[in-house]
């Protein structure tokens, strides 16, 4: 019977795969090969049965995620799309909401719309906001329109009319009229995609599906073909942004869902360590080769949202980016990788990202051609890497090479030795993701008071202690697998799918009948996509209303009671309500109407139940011998010492390592800061706290 699971995550830089099978885990890291991703994919796949002894044929299921689709949309790589739109509409994602990110900036720069002018098409036909038809569709109309879509050469669609997430009917004739002339070309409807009030949010969303819907689907099939050479016939399925499984019929149908898979995968391995080792509130940090992602986790969940930004002009700016209204898990992404290149700007500072050497050219020390700094170089000149064991000793770093692009990019503009130009660079990287996290702590009105933060990811473990001290943490949690961590991930993701409609509610005429109609259909075609992929496992159903006080422009989320509601239900909605607002702005506002704007239900399989590992401090009594020593040179005080280096392999549970120290290991390595300690748990987790 075939019992091995595959995971398989592509990253800017990195390719990450780990393998479970008979109580075993195997992990390896190959490069990316951005050109034709499957290649590494593949790559990967032969390197990791290898190692373990499983053959291809052996695999009962393989998880993908990947950040494709998000690099297609950033770098303007996806199909030439047309968007076809409500009569005097053509101009809703190019005008947004009016809001401008930074409202003093006289040449402020907003992102341009996937889909050009020329090509955002109109008909004529109109519904009212209940879905009333108050103008037909003209048929003949829509029929003109196929010579210019030939003509313009477009290789997708993109159907958003006025109010059709309340009425499809429209968009579904305007599908059915294009497919008859053009049946190979790939046509998205808002009503599908993104079925929620908010022209301009439910337009971008449904031309960013479009957008890299044909490309998607293409990697897709030919990696699933692939697969099947190489012998694995098992399912395929895909890990998408909300935290959920999808079979690969749906990632190619709506692959705007995949566009945070990795990251998501990251948050899940978090939220599991957590509940291995009874935390309950922790912080997730995944620091990878071209991003570093950073997530709240309460209550052995991950924050989840209903609107998330691709692609954004201005670095940490809410509003500078096309808006997408898919369901993710809530994270700080920055451009903060081992790959993030480093500079000296126009006033003299130092600054890391957002820009990435990737997997090719690379780091300067790779050696592969990259002629400027990153943050790997950066790390290697302060003696953190041992450059002939980087990535299990897959890579072979050059030290003169990564000291003279920091010497000729930072240190000769600042007058600096290369030493110190790294110095430079990593506090200031240290700082730029503390400083994220900052943000989205108060973002979401939550502290890190008592929280552990979770390290993982290539670069999470080398950074973790410097970036706990600065946001007042004093507790690391570095789990084994850590560097492949979003890969492991997906192998603890439930199959799930999650349905969102908008259907217009005050709780002072709430319909109850009306509700549970749409609550009761929306179940249904969540249960149907996760039928497909939970091969009878018992499933669960959570629902979420999202509302706001009479007048306002925002949405909060509050859970909805899991039975059918009744009239005593409204009053507890209320109370969760205001008792969530309060949370959020410290009180509630009395005698305020309430409104509903949409309502989501997910449902997934079963998640499996984990009790918190014991521990026992009296065991904290031995303390390990280092393998042998490095100088590094502290970020701290910048003084060059002599640290200890052990290999992770070779520590046993309940053992301490006392810092300064490096904790090495095949796909990533943990420092031990000045004044920080470490112990192996039970589970073979690095515990570090700080004296």
């Amino acid at each position: 019977m075939k019992s091995a699971r595959l995971a398989v995550d592509i990253g800017g830089t990195f390719t990450d795969l780990a393998l479970e099978h008979d109580g075993r885990r195997t992990t390896t890291k190959v490069l990316t090969t951005p050109s034709a991703p499957e290649q590494g994919v593949m790559t990967g796949v032969k390197a990791i049965t290898q190692a373990s002894g499983v053959a291809p044929g052996d695999i009962a299921l393989i998880i993908h995620g990947t950040t494709l689709a998000t690099n297609a949309v950033i770098e303007r790589k996806g199909a030439r799309t047309a968007l076809i739109t409500t009569e005097g509409f053509r101009d809703v994602i190019a005008m947004g909401n009016e809001s401008r990110y930074d409202q003093y900036d006289l040449n402020i720069v907003l992102p341009e719309p996937l889909v050009p002018r020329h090509l955002r098409l109109t008909v004529p036909e109109r519904l009212d906001n209940t879905g009333k038809v108050l103008r037909p569709l003209d048929e003949a109309a829509v029929r003109a329109l196929v010579p210019v879509l030939q003509r313009e050469k477009v290789e997708s669609i993109a159907i958003g009319l006025l109010h059709a997430f309340v009425n499809p009917a429209h968009e579904r004739r305007v599908q059915a009229l294009l497919r008859e002339a053009l049946p190979n070309v790939p046509i998205s409807l808002s009503s599908d995609v993104s079925p929620e009030m908010r022209e301009w949010e439910r337009f971008s969303t449904t031309v960013a599906n479009a957008y890299v819907q044909p490309m998607m689907a293409r990697y897709l099939r030919l990696l699933e073909a692939d697969l099947r050479k190489a012998g694995a016939t098992c399912p395929l399925f895909l890990m998408m942004s909300g935290g959920g499984l999808t079979t690969i019929e749906t990632a190619c149908r709506f692959p705007i869902r995949l566009v945070e898979s990795g990251p998501a995968g990251g948050a899940i391995f978090s939220a599991h360590i957590a509940r291995e080792c009874g935390l309950e509130n922790v912080l997730s940090f995944d620091m990878g080769g071209t991003t570093a992602k950073i997530c709240l986790i309460d209550g052995y969940k991950p924050q989840t949202a209903r609107t998330f930004e691709v692609a954004r002009v201005g670095r940490f700016r809410k509003g500078s980016g096309l808006p997408l209204r898919i369901p993710v898990i809530e994270m700080v992404e920055i451009g903060a990788g081992g790959g993030s290149l480093a500079h000296v700007d126009s006033m003299g500072r130092i600054g890391v990202g957002p820009e990435s050497a990737g997997a090719d050219p690379g780091p300067a020390c790779y050696a592969h051609g990259g002629r400027h700094p990153a943050v790997t170089d950066a790390n290697l000149s302060l003696g953190r890497y041992d450059p002939t064991r980087f990535a299990g000793g897959s890579i072979k770093l050059d030290v003169g090479a990564a000291h003279d692009a920091l010497m000729a990019d930072v240190g000769a503009k600042l007058g600096l030795t290369a030493e110190m130009a790294a110095l430079g660079v990593v506090e200031m990287v240290d700082e730029n993701m503390a400083n994220a996290a900052r943000v989205h702590a108060i973002e979401s009105g939550k502290t890190y008071d008592g929280r552990t933060l979770i390290a993982f990811g290539g670069g999470g473990p080398v950074h973790a202690c410097r970036v706990a001290e600065k946001v007042g943490i004093s507790r690391v949690l570095v789990p084994s697998g850590a560097g492949v961590g979003s890969a492991i991930g997906f192998l603890r993701a439930p199959v799930g799918y999650e349905v969102v409609r908008s259907l217009y509610q005050r709780l002072s005429t709430f319909d109850v009948a009306a509700v549970n109609g749409l609550l009761d259909d929306m179940r249904r075609e969540a249960e149907e996509a996760v039928r497909l992929g939970s091969f009878g496992a018992p499933t669960v159903e959570t629902r979420t209303a999202y509302m706001r006080y009479v007048g306002q422009g925002h949405e909060i989320a509050v859970p909805l009671p899991a039975s059918v509601l009744g009239a005593d239900d409204v009053a507890v909605i209320r109370e969760r309500y205001d008792a969530e607002y309060t949370r959020l702005f410290d009180r509630p506002v009395p005698g305020s109407d309430i409104e509903i704007m949409s309502y989501a239900v997910v449902v997934t399989t079963v998640a499996e139940d984990i009790r918190p590992a014991t521990r026992d401090e009296s065991l904290f009594e031995r303390e390990a011998v280092p393998a042998r020593t490095q100088l590094v040179r502290d970020t701290t005080t910048g003084e060059v010492a002599e640290w200890g280096i052990h290999d992770r392999s070779a520590l046993e549970p309940w053992i301490t390592v006392r810092g300064p120290a490096i904790v090495a290991e095949d796909e990533t390595s943990t420092l031990i800061g000045p004044g920080w300690s470490a112990v192996v748990n039970g589970l073979g987790y690095l515990e570090l706290t700080r004296d």
